[in-house]
């Protein structure tokens, strides 16, 4: 009798595990064919945001990048009145066309001296953080724009930033 209660328990494991592996590959298979649905059934849409980088190495005229200047790195006395601290920067224009960039390059003493004088007009506190970046960014292009005739400068971005 002690082994029919051992085979009956045996089978009923035996059945058990059958019924979670059918389980587990049913989920599996909803999972599948719940992915291959959501996959395939998008938004077209969708698919341009994924393959923008694919277009921009392609050359596609959706989102143009205007022409870049470098200014190359310097050093500003930025106003402090605990300790003497400064600003190291060098940054990247863009502008709006090869018209603003030719100006941009016969100009260049003149933009480096409007960036030193506006960096050094500057407080440790106010550079110190983000909000204080992106302030000196807009004061830029507004100083830049001022300057250029034949075009405008359309972005600045820092490619080195310190602040001691």
């Amino acid at each position: 009798m002690a082994t029919n209660k051992k085979n009956i328990h045996d089978s009923r494991g035996a059945a058990r595990r059958k019924s979670l592996a059918i389980g587990a590959a049913l989920l599996l298979l909803s999972i599948a064919v719940s992915g291959a649905w959501l996959y395939y059934a998008r938004d077209p849409g969708a698919a341009d945001s994924s393959s923008n980088a694919a277009n921009l190495q392609q050359g596609d005229s959706r989102v143009e990048i205007g022409p870049m200047v470098d200014i190359r790195e310097f050093i500003v006395n930025i106003i402090s009145e605990d300790n003497s601290h400064y600003l190291r920067i060098s940054m990247t224009i863009e502008l709006s066309n090869k018209d603003a960039y030719d100006e941009m390059n016969m100009r260049m003493p003149q933009i480096r001296d409007a960036i030193l004088m506006l960096a050094s007009s500057k407080t440790f506190e106010e550079l110190y953080d983000v909000h204080g970046k992106k302030q000196l960014k807009a004061e830029l292009l507004i100083e830049l724009n001022e300057m250029l005739t034949r075009g405008e400068a359309v972005a600045v971005y820092f490619n080195d930033f310190v602040v001691q």
